[in-house]
């Protein structure tokens, strides 16, 4: 074992009821050193820092720890040995404060054994604005976006003085700036020892951040590489077996009549003024840093959060979306960015998930009609490519990629003619990408509406047939495919 070794996993293996999600895995890390771990969903990454962090038993193999044989038994355990985690899916508590999700198990408090609430927060304002994220740290989290959530987990991991931190998909939420922000973290970091292991899709980034790589198939190790000696092409032969040329697939959808329009939709601290059109056939990208009021238009549109003034025309008759229910039946169709607390329920099976919108159709009588269902629910797993043992699975066993194309094929099970996709690829591989366009394409082929918001600004450029880019809860500007570029859409977005 060489010195600087901090790390070494060695021949882990893990079932799960007679699955191998893991074979015979190795895994070193180093000394102040980022470790890429990289593959597809499903590949194995997750799996194996789980087990690392004691969310997950190893069904065998071994692990030494500085040097050190361990056995990791519990998160708890994990932490003490000095090893934090932030995991892509948020792990806050979310009606307890920044302050106090920060501090859950380890309260300050004064010498009387009473929490030391302004001491906390102090402490608590430190660390974020070290991070550059400054809030009010006494509300509940769940008041905060998907970004800030992120952060405060980030913060919450370093303030248990870890050794070695494991970051799953730490910006799949983030805009460029906080990226930068993380990244300059990262770096202090490594130069006070820390070592990290990072799980990211990003390819881009990872030659940003990383030293090595280590690539995973199938729940096998396919390579470990030093970043400099790699290119984005040979990795991604490596995550998929096969060459994927074509990122963003072209498509020759016509685009058709109008669909959707919205008229000077206003929200009292909200979006303001909003107006546009949608037709069949056409993908509308949205653009614009955090916080610029994308996801609360399409909140709005979907009747979860209620418009002060303005109209909703759908196929050129005025509605009024009040609720989410008002929306379904307008066959309007929401995938959202947080797919796993808002889009899926997890401890159902997929067969349960897709039926959701449509239980009207498979029931009479109060009873559900459990062949219609099957019959239903196979089409889609067939059509969609759902990687699934049994059509009973819970989808929370199932990987980023396959879980959204489950809360695809409920929308789709509902006959959905419009859909808005919020992230649709946030925290999924390059291959689960590719087949997310391909069924974004298909849709538009056949005539459906389609409100893509991203963070990703490739991604919009590469699937978008016109763009509107927000600032500020409003339209900053509106952008024609064949004018638009990343450097004009930033333009926009920070208003200038």
């Amino acid at each position: 074992m060489e010195d600087n070794t901090v790390l070494v996993m060695k021949r882990i293996r893990k079932e799960f009821q007679g699955v191998i999600a893991l074979n015979e895995v190795d895994f070193v890390l180093r000394k102040g050193e980022v470790h890429i771990l990289l593959g597809e969903n499903g590949a194995g990454k997750s799996t194996l820092v789980k087990i690392l962090s004691g969310a997950y038993q190893m069904t065998s193999g071994k692990i030494f720890l500085f040097n050190k044989q361990v056995n990791i038994k519990s998160p708890r355990q994990a932490q003490e040995l000095g090893i934090g985690i932030i995991y892509q899916e948020l792990n806050l508590i979310p009606y307890l404060s920044a302050a106090e999700n920060i501090f859950l198990g380890r309260e300050i408090t004064n010498k009387f054994g009473i929490i030391d609430k302004k001491e906390t927060l102090d402490s608590t304002n430190k660390m974020l604005k070290e991070l550059g994220l400054e809030i009010d740290c006494d509300i509940p989290v769940i008041n905060f976006g998907i970004a800030q959530q992120q952060m405060i987990e980030v913060a919450k991991a370093l303030s248990l003085d870890a050794k070695i931190l494991i970051m799953d998909e730490p910006t799949s939420a983030l805009s460029d700036t906080e990226v930068k922000q993380l990244f300059q973290m990262i770096r202090n970091l490594k130069q006070r020892g820390v070592s990290v292991i990072y799980i990211s899709h990003r390819l881009d980034e990872l030659f940003e951040i990383g030293d090595r790589v280590t690539v995973l198939r199938d729940g096998i190790v396919v390579g470990t590489k030093d970043i400099s000696d790699t290119t984005k092409t040979e990795l991604i032969k490596m995550m998929v077996n096969r060459e994927l040329t074509e990122h963003f697939p072209k498509r020759s959808a016509l685009i058709g009549e109008e669909i959707l329009r919205v008229e000077k939709l206003t929200q009292k601290n909200g979006i303001n003024d909003i107006s546009f059109t949608l037709n069949r056939g056409e993908v509308l990208g949205i653009a614009g840093l955090l916080g610029s009021g994308r996801t609360e238009l399409a909140r709005a549109i979907f009747g979860i959060d209620k418009y002060d003034s303005g109209n909703i025309y759908l196929r050129r008759k005025l509605q009024k979306i009040k609720s989410p229910k008002d929306a379904i039946n307008q066959r309007i169709g929401f995938i959202t960015e947080d797919r796993k607390s808002q889009g899926l329920v997890l401890i159902l099976s997929v067969k349960e998930n897709i039926s959701l919108t449509n239980l009207t159709s498979f029931s009479g009588f109060g009873f559900i009609k459990s062949k219609e269902e099957n019959k239903e629910a196979e089409e889609f797993i067939n059509r969609l490519k759902i990687k699934t043992p049994t059509l009973d699975q819970k989808v929370i066993y199932l990987s980023g990629g396959n879980q959204q194309k489950v809360v695809l094929a409920k929308w789709l099970s509902k006959k959905a003619d419009i859909f808005i996709f919020d992230e649709p690829t946030r925290g999924i591989d390059i291959a689960g990408k590719v087949e997310i366009y391909n069924l974004i394409n298909q849709l538009a082929s056949e005539g459906v509406g389609i409100i893509m918001i991203s963070s990703e600004l490739p991604e919009i450029l590469g699937m978008s047939d016109r763009i509107i880019v927000m600032n500020k809860k409003k339209i900053a500007g509106e952008i024609p495919l064949k004018s638009a570029t990343q450097e004009l859409i930033m333009k926009y977005a920070i208003g200038a």
